[in-house]
């Protein structure tokens, strides 16, 4: 059974800069820069029969090149923080393209994603975290300056069963535009 998820692959100038915030968090696992990426739909554990539809229906979404800013450092959880992240814009365009992968998903008989959609990069995941650390953490990195790319392809990922983090494999990508 494969472990599937689709995204926008994050280019390595990128995350090259977002790598620049790794470390000084105590309880943090921090991610592989060359793992970053933005989340478009978690398909998770499925069968063949099910990941092969899903493959298939994405070639259908047809969408122009998405812009992704990332303008902000924060963190899941709340008082009990369990990632670190970088934020990206919601934009319209963005949005858009997920809803495209939400409804490919659902058709393909799987339920629907319940959590609202946040677009980030996950930096960290977090174990043990102190709630004070990871506002330190946050409070000290000051203002993020807005990064920019432009995706002209989203990606069907899969992983290994594991916490998180990587290693990913792209498994079929699809071009925007």
């Amino acid at each position: 059974m494969p472990r599937l998820f689709t995204g926008l692959e994050v280019p390595a100038e990128v995350a090259m800069s977002l790598s620049m915030y790794r470390g000084g968090l105590p309880g943090a696992r921090w991610i592989d820069p060359e793992n970053y990426h933005i989340t478009l739909r978690f398909i998770g554990d499925i069968d063949e029969k099910t990941a092969h539809d899903i493959y298939v229906s994405l070639g259908e979404v047809h969408r122009h090149p998405v812009t992704v800013t990332i303008d902000e450092l924060a963190s899941f959880g709340g008082g009990r923080p369990r990632a670190v992240f970088a934020r990206a814009v919601p934009s319209t365009e963005l949005i858009e393209l997920q809803a495209d992968h939400e409804r490919k998903v659902r058709r393909a008989g799987l339920p629907p994603e319940t959590r609202k959609y946040t677009p980030h990069v996950t930096l960290a995941r977090l174990r043990d975290a102190s709630p004070i650390d990871v506002a330190d953490y946050l409070a000290t990195r000051g203002a993020f300056p807005a990064i920019r790319f432009t995706a002209t392809r989203f990606v069907l990922f899969s992983s290994r069963a594991s916490v998180g983090g990587g290693p990913y494999v792209v498994e079929a990508a699809y071009p925007l535009g």
